[in-house]
């Protein structure tokens, strides 16, 4: 089996489980619990070397996953049906999909919410009020509700790069002086 099939066969896996929590939640009208249970978990495992360690390992067993996946999740106060899900994907040894699996929920949710994400780069943190600016911006081009992920590249000088769905906005200083680059390369 090839790389690219194994990350294939991980995202479906973790999508059909998704899919389900999200439904029985969109059932239920939890989409908003939902919501805020699965960004929890998403930084819990981004913040948690020991957590992504247990989830990955082929060292631990099935019943000691379980436990500790149980305990997490009763920690985190996370609805049954999230609770329940992560317990059977511990029995059937498929935490492995965790953040495939986070990832496939916040983008079912966002859908339903009408809500798209926008990754900004930008040489210096914006502020609130370019942050405002921005949403309302991309808000009114895409026509739906903008969420920003912003961090921050010095080796811009300046500007941001903007992606949205499948388009980029690049205004930063470092492209429009390898663009001018490039001209002078043309014109010598």
């Amino acid at each position: 089996m090839t790389v690219a099939n194994s990350v294939s066969m991980s995202h479906s896996i973790a999508r059909r489980y998704a899919q389900a929590v999200f439904e029985i939640a969109r059932e239920e009208g939890q989409v908003d619990a939902l919501a805020a249970q699965t960004e929890e978990l998403s930084a819990a495992l981004d913040g948690s070397p020991e957590l992504r360690d247990l989830i990955s390992s082929p060292i631990y067993a099935r019943d000691d996953q379980a436990r500790a996946i149980g305990t997490l999740a009763a920690r985190m106060n996370l609805s049954p049906v999230l609770a329940n899900t992560l317990q059977l994907m511990a029995r059937n040894r498929r935490l492995f999909v965790l953040p495939q699996f986070t990832q496939a929920l916040a983008e079912l949710i966002a859908v339903e919410r009408g809500e798209v994400t926008a990754e900004v780069t930008s040489a210096a943190p914006l502020t609130d009020a370019q942050q405002e600016k921005l949403k309302a911006t991309l808000a009114q081009k895409s026509g739906k509700t903008v969420k920003l992920n912003t961090r921050v590249d010095d080796t811009l000088i300046g500007g941001m790069i903007v992606k949205l769905g499948s388009q980029m906005i690049d205004s930063s200083v470092r492209s429009k002086l390898a663009s001018l680059q490039n001209v002078m390369k043309e014109v010598g």
